[in-house]
């Protein structure tokens, strides 16, 4: 019970990191790569902010803002300097990697005796006059900080998808979208299509970092290492959403994400528990994900006129 109740935490602050990747890859339909820099910037200028004393909510917007800026720094080369979209997202994580290293001053930022999202969680919970022993659920006693720590995480995740969702409702959502699904169109029908483009990345990666700072709040500290993998792992939960929403319209695509990332996160702590190496989480990750891509593929060209019946993908 403790795995699935850190398996559904896991789940919430990681779809922030999904729904960058959705809307970088899905809405926009590019390749950007700055999604390992933008988590990695969140969550070490959420730890620098925490270890110097600010709230988790200030931590965590300002991180947020980092990451976009990481990524205003990625369509910006693309648009106005002409930088291939694939090259400005590696130099620009490139770049974040040692300003990570420079705010971290070297080593890890510890977490402990902070006002982190955790901690703070646990106070409310205490002050409200919930045990602090926690709760009994399913014969496994669950701890007062995971269970308070979960309920903060709802709102904290939430909100950030319930704007994205009214944002694409909006008239600038619509011609974002537009660029999206059709670039020359758009600029047909007066669409400013590189204001739109900067425009979406910036909000992208704005989550990502977002969900970099949740991510180092939960973890109790924020090290390098936040900086690798967190693409590839954006990318299994936007495949697992896009098989939940397939065919359904755009909010249901976006709840799907946030379905996907919760039911990934459940897969690992299976893994976990069925005994595999928590180091070969990512590489479990990556092949996941290499064999979703490519095993479409073999099965259309190994029976073609079955495929050639099956309904398209919506």
């Amino acid at each position: 019970m403790n795995l699935l109740v850190g398996a559904l935490s896991m789940g919430l602050l990681l779809s922030l990191l999904a729904l960058g990747v959705f809307v970088a890859f899905r809405i926009l339909g590019t390749y950007d790569l700055t999604a390992d820099g933008a988590f990695g910037v969140g969550a070490v200028v959420a730890a620098a902010l925490l270890a110097r004393g600010f709230d988790p909510t200030t931590a965590s917007i300002v991180a947020g803002l980092a990451g976009g800026a990481a990524g205003a720094a990625t369509s910006l080369l693309h648009t106005r300097l002409k930088v291939d979209i694939l090259l400005a997202g590696i130099l620009v994580t490139t770049a974040l990697y040692s300003l990570d290293l420079f705010l971290m001053k070297g080593g890890d930022i510890p977490l402990a005796g902070t006002r982190a999202l955790p901690a703070t969680a646990e106070r409310i919970w205490l002050a409200s006059g919930l045990s602090e022993r926690g709760v009994e659920l399913f014969g496994t006693r669950v701890s007062a900080r995971s269970l308070a720590t979960l309920i903060a995480l709802i709102p904290a995740a939430g909100v950030p998808v319930f704007l994205l969702d009214r944002f694409f409702r909006t008239s600038l959502g619509l011609a974002l979208r537009a660029v999206g699904d059709n670039r020359t169109m758009a600029r047909a029908v007066g669409i400013d299509v590189d204001a739109m483009f900067v425009l979406g990345i910036v909000a992208a990666n704005g989550m990502v970092g977002l969900s970099g700072a949740l991510f180092a709040q939960y973890q109790s500290f924020a090290n390098i290492q936040m900086s690798f993998g967190n693409l590839v792992t954006g990318l299994g939960c936007v495949i697992l959403g896009d098989a939940i929403a397939r065919g359904r319209s755009l909010e249901g695509r976006i709840l799907g994400v946030v379905l996907g990332t919760i039911l990934f996160r459940l897969l690992v702590a299976g893994a976990i528990t069925a005994g595999v190496a928590p180091n070969a989480l990512k590489l479990l990750t990556a092949l996941f994900v290499l064999a979703v891509l490519v095993i479409p593929d073999i099965v259309r060209a190994r029976f073609p006129h079955r495929m050639a019946g099956a309904p398209a993908r919506g």
